[in-house]
């Protein structure tokens, strides 16, 4: 059954942007090749600057955004860029990041991780956790209040970000103020699990999630043992985790396994907002001409508004 008669009539010219083909090992190479370059921006009074740390892989370089203005300590946004595990970086979110920076007063940092299939789970998320290591232990010189440090993600980010957070507290070596998920890619079991019958048929397919999935693990998605540090709904146990903004789309892949972990998070206690957006498919919000993708944007920016002002205001 297609769901070309639900989408958004705003959001279809968007369609005309992204392959038709899914994603497989036969074509990952060209496009890879055939990315965006980045996109032209404006200052918007936010430096910018490209960091080289050490990393459990080698060399590991992460960007960071800091309003030029700035005197105080800033809460912080950890960024984790998006791309199905395959594809993607720090510096193609440019365009995103020094408008988010400046509107906010925040600083932002974001982080270049190893893809897979070169490099299978472990090294994403540690890689992740490496970097975010580095802000908080370099808080002082780059501004940052370590009370107000949140994770934020889009699809594979975003599932990277849910995974950031379980592994933090687990680990219980840096707290967390906020996880910030947008249409997040979480669930390995979706790809063998009973198929939505309307969602998934734009932007990213199923066939694309199997091979993303597949080439994050190592093997076969929706086996057992699959850690919930690579597939963060397979975690038994989410209570303590930090406040939750949860942004998907009706038409989205990742539909039915963002809500559940959403009622997971409520049941759980974790303080969740969870919003669906009618008519939107994966990466909607791409076309903020669009008045579902505007809203969507701006219940984001008002989520981060609060998590990133919430520590002040508890003194």
């Amino acid at each position: 059954m297609t769901s070309r008669h639900l989408v958004d009539p705003e959001l279809l010219p968007l369609l005309e942007f992204f392959p038709d083909t899914p994603v497989s090992a036969a074509n990952l190479h060209e496009l890879r090749a055939m990315e965006a370059p980045p996109m032209p921006v404006e200052d918007c009074g936010v430096d910018v600057e490209d960091r080289s740390i050490d990393g459990p892989g080698g060399k590991l370089n992460l960007r960071v955004y800091r309003p030029r203005e700035a005197t105080d300590a800033l809460g912080c946004i950890f960024h984790i860029h998006g791309g199905g595990f395959l594809f993607g970086s720090a510096k193609n979110m440019e365009h995103e990041h020094r408008p988010l920076a400046a509107s906010l007063q925040c600083v932002i940092t974001s982080v270049d991780y190893r893809v897979a299939p070169e490099t299978c789970f472990p090294g994403n998320i540690e890689d992740c956790y490496a970097a975010l290591a580095w802000v908080v232990a370099n808080a002082q010189t780059l501004g940052v209040d370590t009370g107000r440090i949140g994770v934020m993600g889009e699809s594979a980010g975003g599932g990277l970000a849910a995974a950031l957070a379980l592994l933090a507290r687990d680990r219980g070596e840096y707290g967390l103020a906020f996880q910030h998920l947008i249409y997040p890619m979480l669930d390995d079991r979706t790809c063998v699990g009973d198929a939505h019958p309307l969602t998934g048929e734009f932007v990213w397919a199923p066939e694309s999630n199997r091979f993303g999935w597949a080439s994050l693990l190592g093997h076969e998605p929706g086996l057992e043992g699959v850690s919930p540090y690579a597939a963060p709904a397979r975690a038994e146990d989410l209570t303590g985790l930090p406040p939750t903004f949860i942004s998907t789309g009706a038409l989205d892949l990742f539909l039915e396994e963002d809500i559940e972990y959403a009622r997971r998070l409520t049941r759980a206690g974790v303080p969740t907002e969870l919003h669906v957006w009618p008519g939107a498919f994966h990466a909607f919000d791409a076309m903020p001409q669009a008045q579902v993708a505007s809203a969507a944007r701006l219940a984001s920016g008002n989520a981060l508004s609060r998590f990133l002002a919430r520590r002040d205001s508890a003194g």
